[in-house]
């Protein structure tokens, strides 16, 4: 904390930046803030939302906005109770060339969509260790308060591979290798074929372990396929359909298009969507436009649970290792009790919703 202190104090030229150990310290004493930014690992996203929105406080939270399906269900019911504007940053919803993507879906450009392809990460598996590091001994907890560095986690020894960012890969932190990506391309992909407020019905097992292939498909017969390889950049999304295909990710000048003719009509596409939806190409404005409108933002509560979920639903196949269909009206897999176990996780206290 005192590290980061300094860089902003060197910034700003004065010493005005206060820190805290404890959020609930912060929320209690801090009445004139508006909004929060959260930033922490996976497994504090959903509860700092949520104390933060019961304190009255607006947030933008790093995906993945819930490391459960329980837990986005608590972020959109806390969003709505506490009439909150919320905003994950899955921040290619405001960027220029994954909206052209997206607008030659929706104006038809394509013809009629079958297949929607999106990147996973490729560093991790979807099956995640369950085994704790070996113990080290804890630093004082003024440097680090390893029990609140835990927070709804279960207890685990020490390790300080986990605080360098070891904590990926471990079910008790982290949404896996689907999660890491899929939160900002599942997004996109439902945010394009207009189902951002549902998820994905049916899951077919890959038989492998980090989720490459897997086929997903939605109520309206579109299959959604994650794919490892192939992309120029990262978060990659391609949408195919019965007269023409586009392909997109970080990096890219402009999208591959299946006939260089479209990329005629690239800025008319932003620039009507832009005047249709009276959203910005920036994602940080978007919420603060909304903070001030409150209008619900382009990622918010319950776009990221619908997209999450569909994170979750296949984490759960894989886990399981056999196809799932999944009810996202009812929250719940059909027919399945194993399966439904999954959609939460036991919360320590007092870290609990």
């Amino acid at each position: 904390r005192e590290n980061v202190k300094r860089m902003v104090d060197e910034r700003y030229g004065n010493t005005d930046c206060a820190t805290f150990r404890d959020i609930r310290e912060f929320l209690a004493q801090r009445t004139d803030i508006d909004a929060v930014l959260i930033a922490t690992g996976d497994r504090w996203h959903a509860l700092a939302s949520i104390h933060s929105m019961r304190a009255g406080k607006d947030v933008y939270s790093e995906k993945p906005s819930c490391m459960t399906i329980a837990e986005g269900h608590a972020v959109v019911e806390t969003a709505r109770r506490y009439s909150r504007v919320y905003q994950t940053g899955v921040q290619r919803l405001s960027e220029a060339n994954f909206t052209f993507a997206n607008e030659l879906v929706r104006t038809g450009r394509l013809g009629e969509i079958h297949t929607v392809r999106a990147h996973i990460a490729p560093w991790d598996a979807a099956e995640l260790r369950h085994d704790w590091l070996p113990a080290e001994p804890e630093p004082p907890r003024e440097q680090m308060d390893w029990d609140l560095w835990l927070g709804p986690c279960p207890w685990r020894p020490f390790n300080s591979a986990y605080v360098r960012g070891q904590w990926r890969g471990h079910y008790d932190f982290h949404t896996s290798c689907i999660g890491e990506w899929g939160a900002h391309t599942f997004a996109q992909c439902q945010a394009a074929l207009g189902v951002g407020e549902t998820s994905a019905v049916e899951y077919q097992y890959p038989h492998n372990k980090t989720g490459d292939g897997m086929i997903t498909r939605f109520a309206n017969g579109v299959k959604m396929v994650f794919q490892l390889e192939g992309w120029r950049g990262t978060c990659g999304v391609r949408f195919e359909g019965k007269e023409g295909w586009v392909s997109i990710a970080d990096g890219y000048e402009r999208p591959d298009v299946s006939s260089p003719a479209m990329l005629g009509d690239f800025k008319k596409l932003v620039s009507d969507y832009q005047a249709r939806t009276q959203r910005p190409m920036n994602h940080g404005r978007d919420l603060f436009n909304c903070i001030k409108s409150r209008r619900p933002t382009v990622a918010n509560e319950k776009v990221m649970h619908y997209a999450m979920a569909t994170v979750h639903a296949a984490n759960i196949c894989i886990w399981v290792k056999r196809d799932l269909r999944y009810d996202p009206v009812k929250e719940e897999f059909v027919n399945d009790p194993e399966a439904n176990r999954l959609r939460s996780r036991a919360m320590r206290e007092p870290w609990i919703i």
